[in-house]
């Protein structure tokens, strides 16, 4: 076992994502030490996962600033402002060549997973000098060899996509969750792709409101074009979908609210079976595989009355929570309802925001107890669904100058961020969500007339 950077500490950032990267640009602008902890192996590990799925957030949204600046510096060319990247175009077009420049590259560790991130020679009830030490981050490095690093501060980009939510509509998992493993696919399969076959000609049950549930609603819906007996039901635990449809015309990404606007003319049309008020409270197989059967599944609505689907594949696109245990021996701040800060939960709470009403927020509304440690990007928001790529480059930006000493430009907060259309006033239906960091995913579809649009309409 080798111990790092004994002498002058780095900063550590875990994850290199979008916005785990950005926050290695804006080190390098402010002349930081730091590595970038990826257990991947390769830069945008998690997003080449939904490689064929289009954001309906232009390149505008999503590229840093920071990262921009650099990039453009090796010759690079930006891609089209108003282009819709798919995850694995910005991948290839940003992450990658972001991650390849040498500023970067010599400072990025792939295949080398985080396992927990402690005070050096404290634990969590300690306190006499607690701050005055380095953290102790633990890692497994490629060959499967235990490492240990010790940095200054540490700038947690390791978002959720690894700790999806479960389908159990009260949290926890559904009676016959585990058993139903077989039959169950995570948030945004490649149904016309990869995972054609498993769909074709098959009944599947697609659980979740947000709107990666909404992009595989599309892509099932054409399936069934060309695949016969290819059938689609749609569960969600609100008593209704307007959440969902959008803000359509009014929402300020095009994209975004085709998306809403072309799932509700599934649903009116019939070629989405919708059943709204369905909390998923027991699964049971009805086979040993799903080859050779399918799989019973009941909801509850807040009546007790139950509903009963049998499916041969379930879509569980019902959002994801951010993993805190790999800080159990912080002294973390967590808001008991979101899992994010508690300055945070107010300004991001999915009940009075949506994407495009989060205010402008910071270092100041990231601290934790534990001085130096800071979740960014989706993890900062704990289990609230309203993040976008740009809010994570804010933050990675005022993180980064409060570490360099510029509480100035760490507290000169701004953020621009495009309106939904959607009411923000009112509570939000249960098990709505986003679900990605990033966010906001969907194929750019034409606008398809459903004689209205906006909730506020």
């Amino acid at each position: 076992m080798t111990i790092e950077n004994e002498s002058s500490p780095p900063v550590a950032v875990i994850g290199a994502g979008p916005v785990g990267l950005a926050a290695a640009a804006q080190l390098v602008e402010r002349d930081q030490d730091f590595v970038v902890l990826e257990a991947g192996d390769r830069v945008g590990a998690a997003m080449a996962e939904w490689a064929h799925v289009r954001l309906f957030s232009p390149w505008r949204f999503g590229i840093d600033p920071a990262a921009r600046r650099l990039l453009e510096g090796s010759g690079w060319t930006e891609p089209a402002p108003e282009g819709l990247p798919t995850g694995g175009e910005m991948v290839e077009q940003y992450l990658r060549p972001l991650a390849a420049l040498p500023q970067i590259a010599s400072r990025l560790q792939l295949g080398t997973r985080v396992q927990a991130v402690t005070r050096d020679g404290y634990d969590r009830l300690r306190s006499a000098g607690r701050d005055d030490v380095p953290f102790l981050v633990r890692v497994r490095r490629p060959n499967g060899e235990a490492d240990e690093l010790r940095v200054r501060a540490v700038i947690d980009a390791s978002g959720t996509w690894t700790t999806p939510n479960v389908l159990g509509g009260s949290g926890l998992p559904a009676h016959g969750e585990a058993e139903s493993a077989a039959w169950i696919t995570h948030a945004l399969p490649d149904v016309l792709g990869a995972d054609r076959e498993r769909f074709a000609g098959k009944h599947t049950l697609v659980a979740g409101a947000g709107h990666s549930a909404a992009t595989t609603l599309l892509a099932l819906a054409e399936l069934a074009e060309t695949e016969p007996g290819t059938r689609v039901t749609w569960a969600i635990r609100g008593g209704s979908a307007t959440r969902t449809y959008g803000g359509g015309a009014d929402d300020q990404l095009p994209a975004r609210g085709a998306l809403g606007l072309r799932v509700r003319k599934l649903v009116e049309t019939g070629r989405v079976e919708l059943l709204s008020g369905f909390s998923t409270h027991a699964l049971h197989p009805l086979a040993a595989t799903p080859d050779q059967g399918g799989v019973q599944v009941t909801g509850r609505a807040p009546d007790g009355t139950e509903q009963v689907v049998t499916a041969d594949r379930i879509v569980a696109a019902t959002g994801f929570r951010p993993d805190h245990t790999l800080t159990t021996e912080l002294r973390l701040g967590l808001d008991p309802i979101l899992g994010t800060t508690p300055a945070l939960a107010p300004l991001i709470d999915p009940n009075q925001h949506s994407c495009g009403t989060v205010p402008p927020h910071g270092v100041d509304e990231l601290t934790h107890p534990e001085t130096g440690y800071f979740a960014v990007g989706v993890k900062s928001y704990g289990r609230a669904p309203t993040f976008l790529l740009a809010t994570g480059y804010e933050q990675a930006r005022s993180v980064v100058a409060a570490l360099a000493g510029d509480w100035d430009a760490a507290r000169d907060v701004q953020l621009e961020l495009p309106e939904t259309g959607v009411c923000s006033s009112g509570p939000a239906p249960t098990g709505f969500a986003t679900g990605i960091s990033g966010g906001l995913l969907a194929e750019p579809l034409a606008v398809v007339g459903s004689g209205g649009g906006a909730c506020c309409g």
